[in-house]
């Protein structure tokens, strides 16, 4: 009789997700549906020993209830390149403690198991940074930490969006018009005074009407339908966590443009589910560390689009064996 393979996630709390919208859980039921044996561990769990990777890991079931979506087994220490695929999925910050983590799966990956995404992938991947890559999909952007340089942007451009090249969920992110007052201290405080280094784009006036949609890729294919995420009267930030409203819709023809550009090159370095974010035509981020908007899709076009990430899986372990 054939073994299940074996499936591990890396990610934050289990107890605290959103089970009607948590991405990992679709992930994780997914895999459960393909006959994986899952294990679950936290970014504590892991650590290297004399250049081995090792995880503290409990036994994992997941079930489609509200009051109930997880049962944990007893903990047990493992090699960790002995599981067949890890799911990192811990959240960001992406600060040095996340880098650590990555180091430790990339030893257990040189020694056996499939990471998705690819450990060295989500070092260089930057979720700001990384659309440098792909000028042809992005608005005019600017990232540095001269805040001269900066301002000189904003009178470019008349009206900016600048944000730190390490957060999420739209925290500090500021929309800026030529005028406005608050610019230096806008500056000051995203670059520390000129120490660290942000992003600033032209604002793209489309985020209004059209929102800023989430196109999500599974092994560089883009899956059909994309997450408009349309800000509320309140706040210029398309993001769910900041307020704004979910609205599905088909992919269009620039939408295909952007994803065949981008989808096929973080493929081939690993990074099997990725999402980018697109207003007006333009990407503004690239997502690799944990891309949401799974659950939403899935129950606005019934769709399986964990089932695609757990199938692309499988073609990789196949190719691995």
């Amino acid at each position: 009789m054939k073994k299940n393979q074996s499936l591990a996630v890396v990610m934050d709390p289990i107890s605290g997700i959103n089970f009607s919208k948590d991405s990992t859980l679709a992930i994780l039921l997914a895999a459960d549906a393909k006959n994986f044996d899952l294990y679950y561990l936290e970014q504590k769990d892991l650590w290297l020993r004399d250049g081995v990777s090792y995880a503290r890991i409990r036994p994992l079931k997941v079930f489609k209830e509200s009051n109930r979506w997880f049962e944990l087994g007893e903990a047990k220490i493992i090699r960790l390149g002995d599981i067949d695929a890890i799911l990192m999925r811990k959240d960001p910050p992406f600060n040095m403690e996340y880098i650590y983590s990555t180091y430790v799966l990339e030893r257990a990956e040189e020694q056996g198991a499939l990471v998705i995404n690819s450990p060295r992938g989500l070092r260089d991947i930057n979720e700001k940074a990384y659309t440098a890559w792909f000028p042809q999909c992005c608005a005019p952007t600017l990232i540095t930490r001269n805040m001269l340089d900066m301002q000189e942007f904003l009178q470019e451009q008349g009206k900016i969006v600048c944000k730190p090249l390490d957060g999420m969920g739209g925290r500090s992110i500021f929309v800026i018009d030529k005028d406005d007052k608050n610019t230096n201290v806008i500056f000051e405080t995203l670059t520390d005074y000129g120490t660290r280094y942000a992003m600033t784009q032209r604002y793209l006036p489309e985020i209004v009407a059209t929102g800023d949609s989430r196109i999500l890729l599974v092994d560089g294919k883009a899956v059909p339908y994309a997450l408009a995420r349309i800000p509320s009267k309140a706040d210029n930030r398309g993001n769910l966590a900041a307020g704004a409203t979910g609205v599905g819709r088909p992919l269009n023809s620039r939408d295909h443009f952007l994803a065949e550009q981008i989808g096929p090159r973080l493929a081939a370095k690993g990074m099997l589910f990725v999402g980018i974010d697109v207003i007006g035509g333009y990407v503004t981020e690239i997502n690799v560390t944990s891309p949401t908007g799974i659950q939403e899709l899935n129950k606005k076009f019934n769709l399986d689009i964990g089932g695609l990430l757990i199938q692309a899986i499988q073609q990789r372990l196949t190719i691995l064996e």
